[in-house]
C-alpha cells in the first residue's frame, strides 16, 4: 500500500508542476471577513472565522483534495506525509514524512513536530491548549511514536476508520514544537503556502506568499487579505462594487444571493450544502427544561419546513444530527426520519401533542411560559430565533430574544448561561465520529449543553470501530434516532449557502460536505482582463 501511495504522491507532484506552467502567478486575493477571529490558533478554536483565515499558513499530515467538491476517504491525498499504511488489525497508522520541509522561521520540520501536535490534542503536553475543541476526536489515540525524523506511527486503543478523515480536516494542522502556544495565538508559524504578515484585530488579516514553500510552483497568489466587515449587507455591497474579489466562503444566504445576482451580472456564485445546521440547545439542568415534558413539547412544536422556507428560501434541508442525503454520506433518508415522533409531516397532530405536554406541566392559555432565547448578534442566529419565537406562541410559550455579542457567545455557552439557545453547528468532516464524540460525548468541550447519556455513548464506540460501511451507517442511524428522541439537541434546518467570486478568480472549489477543509488557497490564481 505504501508503494502505491508513494507513486500517487509523485504523480500528484508532477501534476502540480505541470499545472503551475499553465496558471498565472501574482496578485492579492481580497475577501471580506464576517467577524474578528478570537485568536489565530486553529487547534484552540472551533469556528470558520479562524480556520478560513489561517488554514493557508499550515499543512496537515494528509488533506482532502481541494479540487474535489465532496470530501471522502477516496479524496484524501498526501500533504506533509508522503504515504501511509495501516497494520493488519487497523490499530496502527504509520506515516512516511517528507524531507526538506521547513517552517516559516527556517527550522526543519520533523516527526517531533507531529508528536508535539498530538501531545497537545490528547492533553499529554506540558504546554496545554487553552481550549481543546477537538480533544474528543482523538480520545482513542493510545500513543504517537516517532521512530526516525521522518517516520511516525499513531497507535489506537481500537480500530477507528474515521481517523484518517479527521487528520485531513482543516482543524488538524501540524504545529511546530519550538514555537510557544502564546505566539501561535497571535503570530502563528507554519509550513504552509502563506506566511502571516499582519493580524490586526477587528480590522484585517494579511498573508503573503511563502517563497520557500515545498510544493513546486505553489502558491500562485502573492498574498491574501481579509478585511473584517461587521455588516454583511455592507460587505456584499463592497463585493458587488469590486472592492473584494470574493465573499467570505459559504456566507451568502439564499436571499442575499438573489440580491447579489440582481446587482452584479459578473459575479460567479456557487451554492452548496456545507454540513452546517441550525439547532436548538436546551439547558437540561435548570427549569423549565429539567422537565422532560417541556423538552418533548418543543420536539413536537417545531415546524421545520417553515424554517427551510423562511431562512433558506426553500433550498435547505431537514435532517437529524448527520448531514442528510444527497450531500451527506451518513444521514438518515427522509422516509426513515419521518418515522421518528415529532419529525413526521402531520404538523397539526404534532402541535396537539405539544400543547398536551405543556398542559401536563402546568401551562396553558392562562398561564404561559416566559422564555428568553439566547442568540448571537448576527443574522444566521437572530433570524431563526425570531422564527422560533413565533412558533412557540402556539404552545403557550412567550419568548423574547437575548442577543449576545459574538465575542461573548462561546463563553455564554460554555457556562451554560442560557435557558434555550440557537446554535449553528458546522461539522468539520462528514463522519458520525466527529458529530457524536464532539457534540454529545459527556466530557467533550464542545458539548455545550452538557448532554450526557453513558448508555448511548457506549454505542458511539461500537459504531466507531465498525469497518463495514453499511453496518456502520445502520448503527449511526440507530444512534441518531435515540439522540433525537432524547432531545439531545433539536435540529431546525440544514443550511445551504453560496460563495461568490469575480470572474478573474480561478481555482477555488466550494465543498459540499464541510465548511472547514477547503481553504488552503494554494491552487487559487487570478487573471484580470
Amino acid at each position: 500500500m505504501r508503494t502505491r501511495l508513494l507513486i500517487g504522491s509523485l504523480a500528484l507532484l508532477l501534476c502540480w508542476c505541470e499545472a503551475a506552467l499553465a496558471q498565472r502567478s501574482g496578485d492579492i486575493l481580497r475577501l471580506f471577513h464576517r467577524e474578528n477571529p478570537t485568536t489565530a490558533s486553529i487547534l484552540e478554536e472551533a469556528n470558520a472565522a479562524t480556520v478560513v483565515a489561517f488554514m493557508p499558513i499550515f499543512n496537515n499530515l494528509v488533506m482532502f483534495d481541494p479540487a474535489m467538491a465532496r470530501n471522502s476517504d477516496e479524496s484524501i491525498v498526501p500533504d506533509l506525509a508522503e504515504s501511509w499504511s495501516w497494520n493488519d488489525d487497523r490499530t496502527e497508522l504509520s506515516f512516511a514524512l517528507r524531507h526538506g520541509v521547513k517552517w516559516h522561521d527556517g527550522m526543519v520540520f520533523t516527526s517531533s513536530d507531529v508528536e508535539c501536535t498530538f501531545d497537545l490534542l490528547t492533553n499529554r503536553s506540558r504546554d496545554r491548549l487553552r481550549t481543546n475543541p477537538r480533544g474528543a476526536w482523538f480520545a482513542n489515540i493510545k500513543s504517537v511514536r516517532a521512530r526516525t525524523d521522518h517516520d511516525v506511527t499513531i497507535q489506537l486503543h481500537r480500530p477507528q476508520p474515521s481517523l484518517l478523515p479527521m487528520l485531513a480536516s482543516g482543524f488538524t494542522p501540524i504545529y511546530p514544537c519550538h514555537v510557544p502556544l502564546a505566539q501561535m495565538r497571535a503570530k502563528p508559524v507554519g509550513t504552509g503556502p502563506f506566511v502571516l504578515e499582519a493580524f490586526d484585530k477587528f480590522e484585517r488579516i494579511r498573508l503573503k506568499r511563502n517563497p520557500n514553500y515545498w510544493k513546486p510552483g505553489r502558491p500562485y497568489l502573492d498574498g491574501i487579505e481579509f478585511t473584517v466587515v461587521a455588516s454583511r449587507s455592507d460587505a456584499l455591497l463592497s463585493f458587488v462594487a469590486g472592492r473584494f474579489d470574493m465573499t467570505f466562503p459559504g456566507d451568502v444566504s439564499m436571499t442575499q444571493l438573489r440580491d447579489v445576482k440582481r446587482r452584479s451580472a459578473r459575479a460567479v456564485c456557487e451554492t452548496t450544502a456545507a454540513n452546517n445546521y441550525t439547532n436548538l440547545m436546551l439547558n437540561r439542568d435548570a427549569a423549565p427544561f429539567d422537565n422532560p415534558d417541556i423538552r418533548h413539547a418543543l420536539l413536537f412544536a417545531i415546524d421545520r419546513q417553515a424554517f427551510v422556507e423562511s431562512l433558506e428560501g426553500g433550498s435547505g434541508g431537514i435532517g437529524g444530527h448527520l448531514q442528510p442525503p444527497p450531500a451527506g454520506r451518513w444521514g438518515m433518508p427522509p422516509l426513515a426520519l419521518a418515522e421518528i415522533p415529532g419529525y413526521g409531516p402531520d404538523l397539526q397532530r404534532n402541535r396537539e401533542q405539544a400543547r398536551a405536554l405543556m398542559q401536563a406541566a402546568g401551562y396553558g392559555p392562562d398561564k404561559r411560559l416566559q422564555l428568553r432565547i439566547a442568540t448571537r448578534s448576527v443574522s444566521p442566529f437572530r433570524s431563526p430565533a425570531a422564527v422560533l419565537a413565533g412558533q412557540l406562541r402556539g404552545i403557550f410559550i412567550d419568548a423574547t430574544l437575548d442577543v449576545v455579542e459574538t465575542a461573548h457567545w462561546r463563553t455564554r455557552l460554555e457556562r451554560r448561561d442560557y435557558t434555550i439557545a440557537i446554535e449553528t453547528t458546522g461539522n468539520a468532516i462528514d463522519d458520525p465520529d466527529q458529530v457524536f464524540f464532539e457534540t454529545f460525548s459527556c466530557r467533550s468541550e464542545r458539548n455545550y449543553n452538557h448532554y450526557c447519556n453513558p448508555e448511548i455513548e457506549r454505542l458511539f464506540e461500537v459504531q466507531s470501530a465498525e469497518l463495514d460501511v453499511a453496518k456502520r451507517r445502520q448503527l449511526a442511524w440507530e444512534i441518531d434516532t435515540r439522540l433525537l428522541l432524547d432531545v439531545a439537541r433539536l435540529p431546525l434546518t440544514w443550511k445551504r449557502a453560496a460563495t461568490c467570486w469575480l470572474p478573474h478568480v480561478h481555482g477555488f472549489v466550494a465543498q459540499t460536505n464541510s465548511s472547514y477543509n477547503g481553504f488552503r488557497f494554494e491552487d487559487v490564481w487570478m487573471e484580470r482582463r
